[in-house]
């Protein structure tokens, strides 16, 4: 079934958006976007400027684009081209129980503009780090009691808007610990509230890498649907890849700690790259910009790269000359120095904390002894390089490693749509 076929026949909201990586594989599927509510500012950009990507190519004028990537004019002159239709989608803004009802408001107008009577999918995810102790570890919730913390209610904002516009189905993406945060009362509350407002639901884990995504990503991915609606979660088509990791950087220049370049190399893209969309011929290489590292840390590079590369061993931080150890922890994170898995199927999955420092993601080659840049990473995630994050280096990775890998988020959406367009036909067939 090709996007082609299923071009802007079914329509969503996206909350708690990020970067986008979920809404794209749902645009990439060929779903509409009603409107897209994110609350960090760098995010609520870097959806705006892929709006306007969509926007121009749907109106044949993507060298404007190219001419923003380019550094040929800047984001302001970049927006004049686009009609506040399009960026008035995007709504940043932090939900809560005070600014609901203006977003309702919001995204009621850009309905009735558009003539849009229901809204088909609300998907998103509630920020996870509620659900994550490595997450709470570095927040600013860190001291209060899990059971307290108030992102544990996110979850009733995302069911206000179910409440309200009632799609046919919803797709809510967190991390594992979803089921046992909180001794399992957190996840028995959202399953008690969903169902209270009208919909069945159901949970399953769902891995990237079975999506084709070269990445060992976990994720909890709960589908609902209306009650009585005969819908149902979906079987996911499994896409099976002969690639390697190593596949998704070879076009790309090599770099040393510091330097960046804005030129792919003249090594022919792989396959995966390609047949995959990551790349496209009228792409234009941007975000490609490597960490400056001290002469320790290379050190240390080399000798995580050397070890990978010999059976595939992982440095130990203990292992290390006492005069290249820095930190006073050795007993936690021993392996916070990590090297990419080059020559394996996947690697391990991509995080936020990329935007603290990149030990953890050590490019597979020792010739470059350096972390990855902004677009290996959007690489590894499955993002085209047609997509631009905006905002400081720390803020794209962090958009980067919160994101739904945009070729996951694909097939799931081609399993809605799958669900939502039988469904529509055997109530056709109903009532013929």
């Amino acid at each position: 079934m090709s996007a082609s076929s299923v071009q802007h026949r079914y329509n969503f909201i996206d909350l708690f958006a990020g970067a986008g990586g979920l809404s794209e594989g749902f645009v990439q599927a060929g779903f509409k976007p009603i409107a897209h509510v994110e609350m960090n500012e760098f995010a609520a950009k870097t959806l705006e400027t892929r709006s306007a990507y969509y926007y121009l190519k749907e109106t044949n004028n993507l060298s404007i684009y190219t001419k923003y990537l380019s550094g040929k004019i800047t984001r302001d002159q970049f927006m004049e081209h686009i009609p506040a239709s399009i960026t008035k989608t995007i709504i940043h803004e932090t939900m809560s129980d005070k600014t609901l009802p203006g977003i309702f408001k919001t995204i009621d107008g850009i309905m009735k503009i558009k003539g849009i009577n229901s809204v088909d999918v609300v998907i998103g995810g509630p920020p996870c780090q509620a659900y994550s102790l490595v997450g709470r570890a570095q927040s600013s919730h860190m001291d209060t009691p899990m059971s307290e913390d108030p992102r544990n209610f996110l979850y009733k904002l995302y069911g206000r808007f179910l409440k309200k516009y009632q799609p046919k189905m919803f797709v809510f993406e967190n991390v594992m610990g979803i089921i046992s945060a909180n001794g399992g009362s957190t996840w028995k509350n959202i399953q008690k509230y969903l169902k209270r407002i009208g919909y069945e639901i159901e949970c399953r884990e769902q891995h990237a890498s079975y999506f084709g995504v070269l990445q060992n990503r976990r994720r909890m991915i709960i589908v609902g649907w209306l009650k009585n609606s005969g819908l149902k979660y979906p079987d996911f088509i499994e896409i099976k890849t002969n690639s390697v990791v190593n596949d998704l950087f070879k076009d790309l220049p090599k770099l040393l700690p510091g330097e960046s370049s804005d030129k792919y190399s003249k090594t022919k893209a792989s396959n995966y790259v390609t047949e995959s969309g990551i790349r496209t011929s009228s792409d234009v290489l941007t975000l490609h910009s490597s960490r400056n590292n001290n002469d320790r840390d290379i050190s240390i590079y080399r000798r995580a790269i050397e070890l990978w590369n010999d059976g595939h061993k992982r440095l130990n931080y203990n292992d290390l000359p006492e005069e290249l150890k820095t930190h006073k922890n050795r007993h936690s994170f021993t392996d916070r120095f990590k090297v990419v898995e080059g020559d394996e199927a996947y690697c391990h999955t991509i995080l936020a904390h990329l935007s603290k420092d990149g030990h953890y993601f050590i490019h597979p080659d020792i010739n470059q002894h350096r972390s990855i840049t902004v677009r290996e990473a959007a690489r590894i995630q499955s993002f085209p390089d047609s997509y631009f994050f905006e905002g400081p280096r720390t803020a794209q990775y962090i958009q980067i490693g919160n994101a739904v890998p945009p070729i996951m988020a694909k097939g799931i959406a081609m399993g809605i749509f799958k669900e939502l367009y039988e469904g529509d036909n055997s109530e056709t067939q109903s009532t013929a």
